[in-house]
Order: structure tokens, then C-alpha cells, then sequence
């Protein structure tokens, strides 16, 4: 299908599902399912959420579903079991080098049976159409967006009031877990004892939390998780000398594209697509080195990138990255599936 992007009209229902657990501890994938949730109606798109209790799923025109976390393939066989159309988001990013640490077959299974495979950028397409030896024409990039509330900027004296945070800080916003790689950023944040790492996200992995706070001592502030829409983390991005999220990979980062629309200045890894968001306009670091997470800070304090980087990154963020453009072509994309699929209800 390519990369679509249009004006889409008219009326439609649409199912969302995602894995049981996936709201415990809610991630990037998470805000982008209720951000779709959210804005779809204007574009005539109207959205239920699975319920175990009383799906109904005869009563939509097509099934979305998020992730592909082991299991997923048994609910997406019984959709298409109904002949409903099926959506996949895959946020996923596999390498040939990486692909062994996943259930590949099941997730290739999963996403063969989607009629269509919504990805985040063009480079999460090619790679998993590669990778899983599937129809590139099955993949369909969909950007991920940003909320409108990020481009109001809060005072940064909001969040360091709040939490009584005085010292200059790098800030880290998502769940922790070795996939965020908070472990090495607080390593390499070492070399800057003068700064404070403060994160803000739930505990998923809680022996891994604790080996994170041993390393880091009280050069490390967590808040926990804020709601989204809390003023308050719009604030920790103002207040902040640099975003950083040095991921073992990112597709982009939901977190990274709210920090770039508040203009704070990025230091983000080099796995998955996000240069395809932020292009030279961000500090690129491989997840896998202390040294290099550390270089990458030390340039971003050290003015590596000017106002003039950061205000281009906002000015792209803001005219190409807003979830209202992100509705649209994924309407478009729902249509077209529809379009082509005979629905027959078992």
C-alpha cells in the first residue's frame, strides 16, 4: 500500500483491541491507540473498544488491533475466522540481526493474516516486510503523532516546584524496562555529577528498577508516572537541559516527539526509525554504549545543536507530526481496506 496520506470521508465502525495487560503499565503504543481513539470521529470514524464481556463484533466494519505481543495471533485468527477486515500496528522494529530474540514465526503468522499492517515510519515497513519475507505492499506507514496540548508551554518553575527540584537535570520520560535502557543512561550520566537524571515513567521491570537505582544513587530522581495530559510533564520538558532516551530502539518514541514539539533539545538513539523524524536536527547515540550515551549528553550541554536546530525540529514536528495529519491517513487506510474486502460474517 505504500505511504498514503489524504483526505478521508463518511461513516464507519471500527473495533479496537490490543493484548490484556497492555493497560498496566500503559506505553507509547497505549497513547497512541486512545490519541486514535480520540481524533477519529472527525474524520467520521467512530471507535469501540473491545469488551471481553460483549464484544459485538459483527456490529463493526473492520477490527484494529495494537501490538504484537505473543498470543495476538490466536485473536486475529478468530477476526478474520468472522471475515472481518483486520489492521495490525505492528510499533516493531526486527532486524535479521535481532530477530532471533522474538517469536518470529508467530508474529509473522500475526501480521500475514492482517489485511493491512499499519507501521510508523517507511524504514518500519521495508524492515519488517524484509525481515518476516512479506508483501511490502501489505505495509502502510502512518506517522505517529503529537497531542495539540504539547504545543502549549507551560512555566518549567511548574516542575521543579512541584518536586522541589532545583539542580539542572537530563530527563527521561517512559516505562522502565531494559528496552529503554535507563540502566546505561544513568550510567553515562556519571561523567555529569553536577546533573541530576530524573525519570518519569511506571516500573515494569522492578529487579531491573533496583539495579537502576543502586547505579545511579542520588544523582537519580524518579517521579513515576504523570498522566499525559498533565501540565506538569509538559513542564519537566521545559525545565529540562536535554531529552534523553537512548533506547535499544525506538519507533520513534512517542515521548521524543512530545519533548521536540516543547523544543527541548533531543538525545535520542540511533535503532529504529528515528532519524526519519528528527533528521539532523537530534543527537544520535548507539543504546549498546555508556561511552557513546555519554558523549551524546555532553554534546547536547555543550550546545551541539543551536536554537536554530531545535526551533526547525519543533516548526517540523508541529506541521508534519500532529495526530489530526495521522488521522487522516489512517481513515484513508480503513477505507481503502473496506473498500476492497467482502465482509462475511460467520
Amino acid at each position: 500500500m505504500g505511504h498514503i496520506c489524504e483526505f478521508a470521508v463518511g461513516g464507519m465502525k471500527v473495533m479496537f483491541a490490543t493484548y490484556p495487560m497492555a493497560f498496566h503499565t500503559p506505553g507509547g503504543g497505549e497513547i497512541q491507540l486512545l490519541a486514535y481513539q480520540k481524533y477519529l470521529p472527525a474524520q467520521g470514524v467512530n471507535v469501540t473498544p473491545f469488551d471481553l464481556w460483549n464484544p459485538r463484533f459483527i456490529e463493526h466494519n473492520l477490527v484494529h488491533f495494537f501490538s504484537c505481543v505473543g498470543g495476538s495471533s490466536h485473536f486475529c485468527g478468530f477476526v478474520k475466522q468472522l471475515g472481518l477486515p483486520l489492521i495490525v500496528s505492528s510499533s516493531l522494529w526486527i532486524t535479521e540481526e535481532t530477530k532471533d530474540l522474538y517469536p518470529i514465526g508467530e508474529i509473522r503468522t500475526q501480521l500475514n493474516l492482517a489485511d493491512c499492517v499499519v507501521a510508523n515510519s517507511d524504514m518500519e515497513c521495508d524492515m519488517l516486510s524484509q525481515v518476516l519475507d512479506l508483501p511490502r505492499d501489505k505495509f502502510v506507514t502512518v506517522y505517529n503523532g503529537v497531542d495539540d496540548i504539547f504545543f502549549d508551554k507551560p512555566s518549567p518553575v511548574l516542575f521543579r516546584q512541584e518536586f522541589g527540584i532545583d539542580k539542572s537535570f537530563i530527563l527521561n520520560v517512559g516505562n522502565i524496562e531494559p528496552r529503554k535502557n535507563q540502566l546505561r543512561l544513568a550510567q553515562a550520566m556519571q561523567a555529569f555529577p553536577d546533573y541530576k537524571l530524573v525519570l518519569i515513567g511506571h516500573v515494569r521491570d522492578k529487579a531491573y528498577f533496583e539495579e537502576l537505582m543502586k547505579t545511579a544513587g542520588e544523582q537519580l530522581i524518579h517521579i513515576g508516572p504523570l498522566s499525559h495530559e498533565s501540565e506538569l510533564l509538559r513542564s519537566a520538558y521545559q525545565a529540562c537541559k536535554a531529552f534523553a532516551l537512548p533506547s535499544t530502539l525506538e519507533t520513534p518514541g512517542l515521548a521524543a516527539l512530545e519533548a521536540a514539539a516543547q523544543g527541548a533539545i533531543l538525545v535520542v538513539t540511533k535503532e529504529g526509525s528515528t532519524q526519519e523524524y528528527f533528521a539532523d536536527d537530534a543527537i544520535y547515540v548507539d543504546p549498546e554504549s555508556v561511552d557513546s550515551i555519554s558523549e551524546g549528553v555532553g554534546n547536547a550541554l555543550s550546545g551541539q545543536l543551536t536554537t536554530s536546530d531545535v526551533n526547525r525540529l519543533e516548526q517540523r514536528v508541529r506541521e508534519s507530526f500532529s495526530w489530526s495529519s495521522a488521522i487522516r491517513c489512517l481513515s484513508l487506510v480503513y477505507r481503502e481496506v473496506t473498500s476492497k474486502k467482502e465482509i462475511k460474517i460467520k
